[in-house]
């Protein structure tokens, strides 16, 4: 099982499942009913360590999603506390200092996207140039 196209078997299929589910190998391999040593082995195959990459990657999508879903529910919630005068001076503190960090994490971002959006727009004429 070494190339990229080849098939995994049905217990690869769980081992990969177990390892996106379980918090160490030694339960995965418990969860998927095959030894350690063996899931050990499998993660050094090239084949086997793609498909689980794409699993991984396919499930960070998916969190992601949900989390953008719910990004707005969770501001507003912040929001409701860090403007009720009701509310503990700590609660709406900590409110507050979470919108406020989250904003400036977000406009970091934005800006390092500019800055790499740049980059890589310079790399590509460059090339061009270096071609001719």
């Amino acid at each position: 099982m070494s190339g990229h196209g080849e098939k995994i078997t049905r217990k690869q299929e769980a081992a990969i499942a177990a390892l996106l589910s379980e918090p160490t190998i030694e339960k995965a391999a418990k969860a998927c009913g095959i030894g350690e040593a063996t899931l050990r082995r499998w993660l050094q195959d090239t084949g086997f360590q793609e498909r689980y990459r794409t699993a991984k990657k396919q499930t960070l999508e998916a969190v992601m999603g949900r989390l953008q879903q719910i990004a707005g529910e969770a501001v507003e919630t912040l929001r409701e506390v860090a403007v009720n005068e009701e509310a503990p001076a700590s609660s709406r503190v900590t409110a507050a200092k979470a919108i406020v960090e989250t904003a400036l994490k977000a406009a970091e971002i934005e800006e390092l996207e500019e800055r790499l959006t740049k980059l890589e727009i310079l790399v590509a004429e460059r090339g061009k140039y270096d071609r001719h």
